[in-house]
């Protein structure tokens, strides 16, 4: 056999055997997905069909994920407000969320355009600490914040959960990331035509910014949607709880209702859920703005 045929014949073995690691390598990836994926996947599959078990099946052993004789009397129960005033809750809920993803937006686009687009005395300084309370946990500042809460009457009230959770420093730098890689030339421009600052801000700032926008409203709507801490240090009266301290509640002294307390998280699941599917390709297309400063 001569030299080139074995070259040609070895090229050839060693094609296959490129291919065939090719092959592995991609079966490893889907193995690996789909094992993680079953991983996220089961406990929401438990929370579904827990949620249509009595608590004598729920505790069956072995474990079984299945449905043999669903009942709905966990929904009935929650949603009827026998144990709790679930729907009024959820209503709270959505309040709590909307208002303080609302306000998130609008004060930290406002503080992110002013320190990136504006030079003034103490700038860089005011820039630093607010970067410097990301290192301050919020259990440091919880004691003062519900003094102040008592102080100025915002106790038991839907204020004194929106208003100090729409004040964060996350937001404010985030949008400022964003909002620096605007052209200057923009701004020079609207001037010359007569355009206020504020004028500005609302017409080539929020315009300009609306894939960063809806980030931060995400990811402002999914925290506020399931707080528990500070809700539960203001709230009082279970007329005004949100979703996840009414849900609490169902963990008593001497029983547990865990059929409804798993049918009232996959009711609450629906809205996020919802958000995701709708949004999902503006959301992942816009996921990276303001991770690098252009």
């Amino acid at each position: 056999m001569s030299t080139e045929s074995l070259r040609t014949q070895s090229r050839i073995v060693g094609t296959e055997e490129s291919r065939w690691f090719m092959h592995l390598e991609t079966l490893l990836i889907h193995a690996g997905m789909i094992f993680f994926g079953l991983l996220v996947a089961v406990p929401f599959i438990y929370m579904i069909t827990g949620s249509l078990k009595t608590n004598g099946q729920l505790f069956s052993y072995p474990v079984n994920l299945g449905v043999s004789d669903p009942t709905w009397d966990n929904y009935d129960r929650l949603l009827s407000g026998e144990a709790i005033p679930y729907l009024q809750q959820m209503m709270n809920s959505v309040l709590v969320a909307c208002s303080q993803t609302l306000l998130t937006l609008l004060v930290a686009s406002m503080v992110g355009w002013g320190f990136a687009k504006y030079q003034f005395r103490g700038r860089s300084f005011l820039l630093v600490l607010l970067l410097a309370t990301f290192a301050v946990p919020f259990q440091v500042t919880l004691v003062p914040l519900f003094k102040l809460m008592v102080d100025i009457g915002w106790l038991n009230s839907f204020l004194g959960v929106i208003v100090p959770s729409s004040l964060g420093a996350f937001g404010a730098f985030f949008m400022r990331q964003t909002m620096s890689s605007i052209p200057d030339e923009l701004l020079d421009a609207g001037r010359i035509d007569g355009a206020s600052e504020w004028g500005l801000f609302w017409r080539v700032g929020i315009p300009l910014s609306r894939g960063a926008l809806s980030i931060l409203g995400v990811l402002t709507f999914l925290t506020a949607w399931n707080d528990y801490l500070w809700p539960l240090i203001v709230l009082r009266s279970p007329e005004k709880f949100t979703y996840p301290l009414g849900l609490a509640t169902l963990n008593g002294m001497y029983k547990v209702e865990y059929g409804m307390i798993l049918g009232g998280s996959f009711i609450a699941t629906l809205p996020v859920v919802l958000i995701f599917i709708a949004g999902r390709r503006h959301i992942l297309d816009n996921l990276t703005i303001g991770a690098v400063k252009q």
